[in-house]
């Protein structure tokens, strides 16, 4: 069974560019823009990049593999319809395969984001209610 809904799951394969969070050395947050892709067998969420193991935010998790990461919109402006999805949790660091999961001009560098906590919004119904946000704590077998 997924950690994800079968909306969370539907939303995060149609969305290409979220923002990851971590912590530096010096304990002040970093977030950075970044493209990503649902591993639904895994429930994990996938990160690589040209030059990822040259970057803070790789550094930053080799130190500290805390991570939350959040990929939201608009759905409408008028009226107002925000939803997003926050997942929280560690990164699995790995130093090798960024080109076979990604494809040719990639870093070797990628992680994975393993959830731990789910924060949905929008996606099930008005963010503004109840019935519309969903958090839960997760866990991975």
């Amino acid at each position: 069974m997924s950690l994800f809904t079968e909306k969370e799951t539907e939303y995060l394969r149609g969305q290409r560019l979220g923002r990851m969070a971590t912590v530096g050395s010096n304990g002040a947050p970093h977030i950075a823009p970044v493209g990503f892709r649902l591993d639904a067998e895994a429930a994990t969420i996938q990160i690589g990049g040209h030059g990822l193991s040259k970057s803070k935010k790789w550094r930053d998790l080799q130190a500290n593999q805390k991570i939350a990461f959040v990929v939201d919109d608009l759905a409408s402006m008028d009226p107002w319809t925000p939803r997003g999805i926050e997942i929280r949790g560690t990164a699995a660091l790995q130093h090798e395969g960024g080109a076979q999961v990604f494809g040719d001009g990639w870093d070797s560098a990628w992680f994975a984001v393993v959830p731990q906590r789910i924060i949905s919004w929008g996606l099930e119904g008005s963010a503004f209610t109840e019935a519309g946000r969903s958090a839960r704590s997760v866990t991975t077998a």
